[in-house]
């Protein structure tokens, strides 16, 4: 028999606090048939956390190059004789692998739920890797006319597959080894990777142009980035392959309890589909909105809109970035403390609020590169608010046997649809109208829906306990 005992006494304190989900053998009480949680070690822990951060991404900078040099792909894989058309065809092109995100999450959600969590994200980090390096080798429009902008698109889409399935891994990965009191804390590493590979990828092709230089870069050094991902995907495919799998799946596992139709499991339970829904239009729908244009969205207004110089662009961007990324921890810990709900609402309603005049504060200010970055940090703060908690509060939503592909279902809805559209709706509206706050009036409204139905309707779930599901069914 089994008794559950909660490790790391407070000194002095005498009560018991949790630091990660175990059981210990005794031979007095206990109930019969109580699972025994394995033991994870604050240095294994760390181990899981930088292996699946790291793989999560370099994903997602292999997935925001191709933004982040849209002005200059559109050159060389369009027809040259109407710029704006070209570049709108490229958002449109970039636009393909947001939408194939949730069928990427049913695909390799499914493959998570039933052979393991390890085994899907070490296949969409070779997907994503093969498919970026494809990019940097193709041939351009002037060689092959059409066949380039269709190879581009179906790279594309094999990019989005890849990585609708690579973050509901990671973030389920490392909240099934986390104790649960800090899950918040250490989820919102893996929120951080988003950023941090749009920071890499701003930062790698910033570097590779001024070694070049201007002339070099445009003509065939933009291809480097992309086949950098070829040296980066090896060392974290080394890295992920010597993980082992997630202990409250391998539990499940070893009862026979994980399920076999998780897809079927997922959209057809009732009450799984209203979660579903609640979480899409009262969390992800909003934090992707959110998130793109505090980030790619500003990036694009100051290089197409405000005509500010590539690089000083790509400066300010990145250094906002920089300055950022420790939020996400912090609104992370801090759900940990207040909850999830809360800290994600009104990171929402500062973006509904706010996007206007910041938007409006960097046009009067685009010949200031310290303003500007000034005002981009003020809207990766709003990012980090509904991004640091937003993990967390996922994977507590959702029944471990259907954890992957049921979270993975809002998280690339809301992100890829609703967010990932974003740079091509708000500049078609923009170019359609003649006015450039114009596109803005898109996030606004998908934001201020988050605040309405997530305040209605979104549950607090902060005080879950992954490991009891476990111990009911045994």
């Amino acid at each position: 028999m089994h008794v559950r005992v909660r490790n790391s006494l407070h000194r002095g304190a005498g009560r018991v606090a949790q630091t990660s989900p175990e059981t210990l053998p005794v031979t007095i009480g206990g109930r019969a048939g109580e699972s025994q949680r394995e033991v994870v070690s604050s240095s294994t822990l760390w181990k899981v956390i930088f292996a699946s951060a790291g793989g999560t991404m370099i994903e997602w900078y292999d997935f925001y190059i191709f933004g982040s040099l849209a002005a200059i792909i559109s050159t060389h894989f369009f027809p040259k004789d109407n710029p704006t058309a070209g570049f709108l065809l490229t958002l449109g092109t970039f636009a393909t692998g947001f939408v194939v995100r949730p069928f990427g999450a049913l695909v390799f959600g499914r493959i998570g739920d039933i052979v393991g969590r390890k085994y899907a994200f070490l296949v969409t980090l070779l997907l994503m890797g093969g498919a970026t390096s494809l990019i940097g080798v193709l041939p351009t429009y002037d060689t092959i006319g059409l066949a380039a902008p269709l190879g581009l698109v179906l790279i594309r889409l094999v990019q989005g597959l890849a990585l609708g399935g690579e973050y509901g891994g990671a973030a389920v990965y490392v909240a099934e080894h986390a104790p649960d009191e800090k899950r918040g804390f250490y989820t919102s590493f893996i929120q951080i990777t988003a950023t941090l590979g749009l920071f890499v990828s701003l930062a790698v092709i910033l570097g590779t142009r001024l070694f070049l230089g201007e002339d070099d870069f445009r003509a065939w050094g933009w291809r480097v980035p992309f086949l950098l991902s070829v040296l980066l995907v090896a060392v974290s495919f080394y890295v992920r392959a010597r993980l082992k799998e997630s202990p409250i799946f391998a539990k499940l596992k070893s009862q026979g309890k994980t399920s076999t139709a998780p897809i079927k499991d997922s959209l057809g339970n009732k009450r799984n589909w209203k979660v579903i829904l609640i979480a899409l239009f009262g969390a992800t729908a909003g934090q992707g909105v959110v998130w793109y244009t505090g980030q790619f969205y500003a990036l694009y207004f100051l290089q197409n809109t405000l005509k500010v110089p590539f690089i000083t662009a790509t400066i300010v961007v990145a250094a906002a970035l920089a300055l950022g990324m420790p939020f996400f921890v912090f609104f992370g810990a801090l759900s940990d403390r207040i909850g999830r709900k809360k800290i994600m609402l009104a990171g929402n309603l500062c973006g509904a609020i706010g996007f206007f005049p910041v938007f409006w504060a960097m046009k009067q200010n685009a010949d200031s590169p310290v303003v500007l970055t000034a005002l981009v940090f003020v809207l990766v703060i709003f990012v980090t608010m509904v991004y640091g908690p937003i993990a967390a509060y996922l994977v507590e939503a959702f029944p471990a046997k259907v954890r992957y592909t049921s979270l993975s279902i809002p998280y690339h809805v809301g992100n890829g649809v609703f967010g990932g559209l974003l740079p091509l709706i708000a500049s078609s509206v923009t170019v359609a109208t003649g006015n450039i706050y114009a596109g803005l009036l898109y996030p606004i409204t998908v934001a201020l829906i988050t605040v309405v139905v997530g305040g209605l309707y979104l549950s607090e779930r902060s005080d879950v306990r992954l490991w009891e599901e476990i111990d009911r069914e045994a």
